[in-house]
């Protein structure tokens, strides 16, 4: 029996070779190397937490908030790194694309994977930063794990969708930059959901169905505190799926366009 392209072992070669050279690559000639995948989450997270937490008093009432904020700032971090890498992954890849024939997914994916090693990393730190925090371990740590891949998959769609788009019309890198931004304010990074469910039921809910924040209020649901809102516990039923139905439909809609547009890369990168 023919094994089906996506697993064929010349693609797994590849896409973990692609992967090693984007991940040395990205600290290639800075003093730090790879201690900048620690450190720029960190450093966010100093800034937003001295800010929000000690300036303006924000998350006095979620339990270990320090390790709640930095949870959020990773994961945020995760996915515009996720999103941004993938996103310009063809454009950066383009010499390779000429020389080369293989699937064109494999430079997205390896891409994006870079992202994973640096989240990876910047979880055990979490990790150490909860238990010092008092935070008692839990079985329920391993259900951040769906929350976490969910949110891969949606930074993935969005790669393959403007990616394969970005080809063409570069200005959608720019334009990707601006949304981030709003999107930053428009999920619950920075300020705790019950900030605005006390001021607006119905705004804390249309927060809550955008699948990002979804996504990072499982994790700290999991991770951190059980006094987390979440989709699950503060929007009823059948609405709090939309958030999943959300990121399978970005996904798809992003596979068909990259898959229909990857033929001709080569040409236009």
């Amino acid at each position: 029996m023919k094994i089906p392209r996506v697993l064929n072992k010349k693609n797994r070669i590849l896409l973990k070779e692609l992967t090693k050279t984007d991940f040395k690559l990205r600290y290639q000639g800075s003093v730090l190397g790879y201690l900048w995948a620690l450190l720029r989450p960190l450093m966010m997270f100093a800034i937003l937490y001295i800010v929000f937490a000690k300036l303006l008093r924000f998350g006095s009432d979620i339990p270990h908030y320090p390790v709640y904020l930095l949870c959020g700032t990773t994961m945020w971090s995760f996915f515009t790194e996720c999103t941004a890498q993938g996103i310009q992954a063809i454009v950066n890849r383009g010499d390779l694309l000429r020389k080369i024939s293989f699937p064109k997914y494999i430079v997205v994916v390896s891409a994006t994977l870079t992202a994973v090693i640096n989240m990876l990393i910047n979880v055990v730190v979490i990790i150490i930063f909860a238990l010092i925090n008092g935070v008692e371990f839990s079985p329920t740590w391993f259900l951040a794990i769906p929350a976490i891949f969910e949110l891969y998959l949606l930074s993935l769609g969005i790669a393959f969708l403007l990616g394969s788009i970005n080809v063409k019309y570069r200005d959608i890198t720019s334009i990707w930059d601006v949304i981030v931004q709003a999107l930053f304010y428009a999920v619950p990074i920075i300020y705790p959901i019950s900030m605005v469910a006390n001021s607006s039921t119905f705004a804390a809910k249309i927060i809550l169905l955008n699948p990002i924040a979804q996504a990072i209020q499982d994790i700290r649901y999991n991770l951190i505190t059980a006094e987390t809102i979440t989709t699950w516990n503060f929007i009823q039923t059948p609405t709090y799926i939309i958030p999943i139905i959300a990121v399978v439909i970005i996904l798809i809609i992003g596979a068909l366009i990259f898959r229909k547009k990857s033929k001709f890369f080569a040409e236009e990168v």
